[in-house]
């Protein structure tokens, strides 16, 4: 790589290097270092790309500066061409300035000035959009160009989609010139200093600490973070002390860190795990236990969110289910019956959902879960949608019990389950020989991807193999309930004959 083009800067690394000028220089210097692949953040850009492309119709007649298919240089004259013709609106306008490249989302012509509307899938203006307008003002104005106005257009999550999306409702614009001007006057500074950091030949020793999550997850925490041991102070759950200053005082190891500083669940953590020790407290095991009654329905939804809803009421980032796993046991220990549910593609599936869950679910059954919250708003807020059923779903809400119980007030611990009470680190802890290993989907984010990626699937076969392996996940998740609820009564048999 030249020098020369180790110095050129983009919007998305000014950003970096405000958050850690490690992260730039890494950027700029890659690593030799497999890094884990990021599905996720692969998606949440598809989705804010679409998103972009929704908030252009808030000023049609536009034109478009693709970025795929032409080179930098090729952007940058096309700007300039639509600029000097008279255009009113410009999507992705692209410009350069002190070897800064920057891309404005929407550009709209304001007189002999223009604005800036940065659009962002969030639900607010951020500090770290104001960075990111100020680094396009700053190039803009550094091209001759006055901006006389920025704005943050992002979604309004009050908005409920009836029929076509009405993106005059679904995004709010906020002047957000005031700041930004602000910002954008130390940024030639701001820019000095990262290119001085970038022509460092060694790798800046800057370590680890808040800002490695702050405003962003930093792509580079699995290289910074690889001298952090398993059984670290970042390991501990919940709150209570500060971890980092106890990481900077040489306190990381479980062994290094002084138990009467720590709250009683992350001393019972750093104590189990290093003497790798269990426990069990019987009374109020068995109290959770007597809470049960048969049959007992094991149920576990999969849901989806957007930023543009995708179905009529629903608004944006609600979870919509389209999938549910039932697994029914008619007596302690006795074999489960399965049922299960996954929509249609592009269908609204919570009609048929609820439906084929009520006949699944007889009325005055237990319906047990894990992490009670999610399932019961799930279940309310079908209620809501569907008045009829409204009366049947009650009942059901009525009779759920959470499984997560017991894990979250630690009446039965083990040490493998390193504090957490996830089903993720329950299930290997109790049930070792059931796994989600080597499975194609194997968590809910994944479902979640799936679930989009069958909407857009056309191709039959490959659509059955996704659906397939989208089914095997979900079954999982109430098997593993059904054998966690055996093993607790186990547990539960052996204290009571230890006694």
């Amino acid at each position: 790589m030249s020098r020369a083009k180790s110095s050129g800067l983009s919007k998305s690394l000014i950003l970096k290097g405000l958050q850690c000028q490690k992260a730039l220089w890494l950027a700029k210097n890659p690593p030799d270092f497999d890094f884990p692949p990021q599905p996720d953040l692969e998606a949440k850009f598809q989705l804010g790309t679409n998103v972009g492309i929704l908030a252009q119709q808030l000023f049609p007649g536009g034109i478009e500066v693709p970025y795929q298919g032409l080179s930098f240089p090729a952007q940058l004259a096309r700007t300039k061409q639509l600029i000097d013709s008279g255009a009113e609106v410009i999507y992705e306008a692209s410009f350069s300035f002190s070897a800064i490249f920057v891309k404005v989302d929407i550009l709209l012509r304001d007189g002999d000035a223009w604005q800036i509307y940065e659009v962002k899938m969030g639900t607010g203006v951020k500090p770290v959009n104001l960075d990111d307008v100020a680094v396009q003002q700053y190039v803009l104005n550094g091209c001759g160009l006055t901006v006389s106005k920025s704005f943050l257009v992002h979604i309004d999550n009050s908005y409920a989609r009836q029929g076509e999306i009405r993106v005059g409702k679904l995004f709010a614009s906020e002047d957000i010139s005031t700041k930004v001007t602000a910002r954008q006057q130390s940024m030639p500074e701001i820019v000095s200093e990262l290119r001085a950091e970038m022509r460092e030949s060694d790798e800046p020793k800057i370590d680890i600490g808040p800002h490695c999550s702050d405003p962003y997850e930093c792509d580079f925490i699995p290289y910074c973070w690889q001298h952090i041991p398993e059984n670290s102070v970042f390991a501990l759950r919940g709150s209570g002390i500060n971890k980092f200053d106890y990481y900077y005082r040489g306190l990381i190891d479980f062994a290094d860190l002084p138990l009467d500083k720590l709250n009683q669940k992350q001393r019972q953590q750093v104590e189990s795990t290093l003497h790798q020790q269990d426990s069990t407290d019987s009374a109020k095991l068995k109290e959770f236990l007597d809470s049960l009654w048969y049959p007992i329905c094991h149920l576990d939804f999969e849901t989806f969110n957007t930023p543009i809803p995708k179905f009529a009421g629903t608004r944006p980032y609600q979870q919509v289910p389209f999938q549910f796993s039932i697994h029914v046991q008619q007596q302690p220990g006795s074999e489960a019956q399965h049922f299960e549910f996954l929509a249609d593609p592009n269908i609204d599936p919570r009609r048929a959902l609820i439906e084929q869950l009520l006949t699944s679910i007889p009325a005055d059954t237990c319906v047990l879960v894990y992490s009670q919250a999610f399932e019961k708003t799930v279940l309310r807020n079908l209620a809501e949608l569907f008045p009829d059923l409204r009366d049947s779903i009650q009942l059901r809400v009525d009779n759920v019990r959470d499984l997560m119980v017991p894990f979250r007030r630690r009446d039965v611990y083990r040490w493998q389950m390193r504090g957490s009470y996830s089903i993720k680190h329950v299930l290997p802890a109790l049930v070792p020989e059931l796994s989600y290993s080597g499975l194609e989907i194997s968590d809910g984010m994944a479902a979640m991807r799936a679930y989009h990626a069958m909407c857009r699937l056309a191709d039959p076969v490959a659509l059955t193999e996704l659906r397939r392996a989208m089914l095997e996940y979900c079954q999982l998740d109430t098997l593993a309930m059904v054998r966690i609820l055996d093993a607790l009564t186990t547990i539960g048999t052996d204290s009571e004959e230890d006694q």
